[in-house]
């Protein structure tokens, strides 16, 4: 009867012990300047890990001393939370499904168009109501500045592997012909009218390209890249909630067992 309880109490240890290098990688994933600039997505890896060692100790010590009503609060806080992230998976899957990532001739990395992204990521980051901050913090951010310490001759920079955000903020899009001269510096172009961000573009080092459509596209492509790692976590952790939920139920209904028969005794 009491096989259940050690089983819970020693998965809801585990458990617990593993929230901890959740919530460091979540607190490391939020201090990263791309991720600075979005404040309502800095924090939800930290939130799930805050929220799975509330829930795992509550089990072990429910499971451990045969405390019925902590296993009953742990059993419901236990669903709900399985329940958010099943919606949190879901929800990462619809929303990272479509990639505006394009592959350029001759570039080694990956340019992007805002219109291949799902409506829900456009009208929630890159709106008109929330895209003046976040281009004024990635101006702040040094993200652009530092390639120039790093590449030196076009060959290099070409073959580069640039993060999304890189890409589309840092450079001018490749199909408007600019020269280059330094990663943030490009001259002369030869297709000026081929796209908008063409005449948008600007050698100042607090506009470069952060106005333009392929800023937008390659944030949201790294949104898309670091949440789609972040699925498998999901459902690695999805998958291991609902197996010690089950276990857990199997060791409240022994400890209900074994106090009716007490208050029968």
């Amino acid at each position: 009867m009491a096989l259940s309880n050690n089983i819970t109490a020693f998965l809801n240890f585990l458990a617990f012990m593993c929230s901890i290098p959740i919530i460091a990688s979540g607190t490391w994933l939020a201090s990263k300047p791309d991720n600075e600039c979005i404040h309502w997505l800095r924090w939800p890896v930290v939130f799930i890990g805050i929220t799975i060692m509330l829930v795992s100790l509550t089990g072990f010590i429910g499971a451990y001393w045969r405390k019925e009503g902590l296993l009953g609060v742990y059993l419901v806080c236990m669903a709900l939370l399985i329940v958010l992230l099943l919606v949190l998976l879901v929800l990462a899957f619809v929303v990272t499904g479509p990639t505006g990532a394009y592959m350029v001739p001759g570039r080694a990395y990956r340019e992007y168009r805002l219109e291949g992204f799902s409506y829900w990521l456009r009208d929630h980051i890159t709106g008109p109501d929330d895209w003046g901050n976040i281009r004024a913090c990635l101006a702040d951010s040094g993200i652009c500045p530092k390639l120039n310490n790093e590449y030196v001759t076009a060959q290099q920079f070409f073959a580069a592997d640039l993060s999304p955000i890189q890409s589309g903020c840092c450079k001018p899009p490749t199909i408007c012909g600019y020269q280059y001269m330094n990663p943030t510096l490009w001259i002369n172009p030869t297709n000026a009218v081929v796209d908008a961000d063409c005449s948008i573009w600007n050698n100042d080092p607090s506009q470069l390209c952060y106005n333009c459509d392929s800023c937008k596209a390659g944030l949201l492509g790294n949104l898309r890249k670091e949440w789609r790692k972040s699925n498998l976590i999901l459902i690695i952790t999805l998958v291991i909630l609902i197996w010690v939920y089950l276990i857990g139920c199997c060791a409240y209904k022994n400890t209900l067992t074994k106090a009716n028969s007490k208050g029968h005794k």
